[in-house]
């Protein structure tokens, strides 16, 4: 994520280049087409700071995350909130939901520094989506999403983590079920390189 950052001047002004040669975008993979997909968002703050570090401000964002996935009219999957990273699993037209997320960004990230005392505090590095392929990739996903408290190392068990949707699934599907999920939908190098 942070790989652009770590390079040299030349560097970056190369890879700058590149993508104007090739009509891209010049800090993100183009998108096509306006319909709704299923994607794995994800969205980490600055330097991975952990700035929603309280129970309150983790409360908060999920809260406000579900709501503008709601205006969105996007189907959400499974999520989980972060100290200093959320995840979710959607069905979203992108372009839809592109300017809802900057506004809500830009809100939160207002209201943190303001209550944290701190002026011109970046929060957010920026979301990033992954289009899913297949069923495979749509099972793994959410076993990823739910495994996130774990990898991180913030609680010993999923179940533990208060704000990711594993609860919901646990009442709805059952833990047999997810069993099977994790057992036929493994995680293994999913999401390696993202933190880096």
């Amino acid at each position: 994520m942070y790989e652009y950052r770590k390079m040299s001047g030349l560097d970056q002004s190369k890879i700058v280049q590149m993508r104007i040669k090739r009509g891209m975008p010049l800090h993100e993979p183009p998108h096509f087409g306006v319909e709704k997909n299923v994607y794995h968002l994800s969205a980490a703050c600055f330097n991975h700071l952990p700035i929603m570090n309280t129970t309150e401000r983790r409360a908060e964002w999920e809260n406000a995350l579900l709501a503008l996935f709601e205006k969105a009219e996007a189907d959400v999957h499974s999520w989980v909130i972060l100290p200093n990273h959320w995840h979710a699993l959607v069905t979203i037209a992108l372009p839809d939901f592109s300017p809802l997320i900057g506004r809500l960004n830009n809100g939160k990230a207002t209201q943190w520094n303001r209550e944290d005392g701190i002026t011109g505090r970046k929060v957010w590095y920026r979301f990033s989506d992954r289009y899913i392929r297949n069923e495979r990739h749509y099972f793994a996903s959410i076993n990823y999403i739910h495994a996130n408290p774990v990898k991180h190392k913030y609680v010993k068990n999923s179940k533990d983590w208060k704000w990711s949707s594993l609860q919901s699934y646990l009442s709805e599907v059952g833990y047999d079920t997810l069993k099977e999920w994790w057992k036929d939908y493994p995680v293994q190098d999913y999401g390696k390189g993202w933190d880096d």
